[in-house]
């Protein structure tokens, strides 16, 4: 990957702002990193936009504009390059081809509460949070790409009743997907099980303020964004906190690795409407994916 916006003299977990203020409006979400070092973020300047952050780059320029009416929350690399975005409110999941700008859709489903945020598999299969806020419940859909280049999707069954699903991750292996929950606070880890999400079991329940976004590195530590606390806290696998990164401003709603070796994690900071960023020591899972050169029996199994 092209190098990103130097760190020289930093030391790790020391958050800075990289864009200016204002860039981004309050629906700043969905950071993704491509290949090359470009970061991609939504709503750049109005809602129905992405903007791109070039590698080396400190402001962020127009990618492209959604169609009249929708709006994307999310967006996520496959590890050939597509990029998927999630239009929460028509309720599609677009893809742009790599090199490309055009826009197409990917799937669709009037069954959609409002598509939230997505997380992709080796495979390509795209596992998507689906909340419904007003009453405080949601769920999870599986979206594999079918014959004719298409994506088919499903609701997840799952035996407990879930809350307003929001962040969403998978394990490096691929074999556990990580649901955040906003209503209860609550992050869950499901084994995968064809279209099924099997042994629930609980990670980690905060004891107040919102979390949004979940990422992974590749040994499964999780970075989850404390909206409204104003940090990045970072979990073993099993709900332990190993530390909490405090950001440069109160409201980060999510997170992706970038950088030249993957161990920068650009933050998308709604108080403010920038990105800021920080170095950690280990390479995301989402990075290696694209990369294709992790450590064996890591993210690019």
């Amino acid at each position: 990957m092209l190098c990103a916006p130097a760190f020289a003299g930093l030391d790790r977990f020391q958050n800075r702002q990289v864009t200016p203020s204002g860039e981004y409006t309050f629906g700043i979400e969905g950071p993704a990193v491509d290949a090359k070092g470009n970061l991609y973020v939504v709503n750049f300047g109005k809602p129905g936009t992405i903007g791109m952050l070039p590698a080396g780059a400190k402001t962020s320029q127009l990618y492209l504009t959604l169609p009249a009416g929708s709006v994307a929350n999310a967006i996520r690399f496959d590890r050939d390059g597509r990029m998927f975005i999630a239009d929460y409110k028509k309720h599609n999941i677009y893809v742009v081809e790599p090199g490309s700008a055009e826009l197409k859709t990917y799937f669709h489903s009037d069954d959609f509460n409002q598509p939230n945020d997505m997380t992709i598999a080796a495979d390509g299969t795209i596992y998507a949070s689906d909340p419904n806020f007003r009453h405080r419940s949601g769920q999870v859909w599986r979206i594999s790409r079918g014959p004719d280049g298409n994506g088919v999707g499903e609701r997840m069954a799952s035996e407990r009743p879930m809350t307003t699903t929001n962040g969403i991750e998978l394990s490096p292996d691929g074999k556990t997907l990580y649901v955040g929950e906003s209503e209860t606070r609550e992050i869950w880890a499901y084994k995968i099980d064809g279209a099924r999400l099997a042994a629930p079991r609980l990670v980690k329940k905060f004891p107040d303020l919102d979390i949004d976004g979940i990422r992974a590195d590749v040994d499964g530590t999780l970075y989850v964004a404390r909206l409204l606390k104003g940090t990045i806290a970072v979990l073993s696998p099993d709900g332990k906190i190993l530390r909490e990164i405090p950001t440069t401003a109160k409201e980060p709603t999510n997170l992706a690795f970038g950088g030249p070796d993957g161990k920068t994690v650009y933050v998308t900071q709604r108080k403010g409407g920038f990105i800021e960023s920080f170095q950690v020591d280990r390479p995301g899972r989402e990075f290696c994916l694209q990369a294709k050169n992790c450590e064996p029996g890591q993210a690019a199994r």
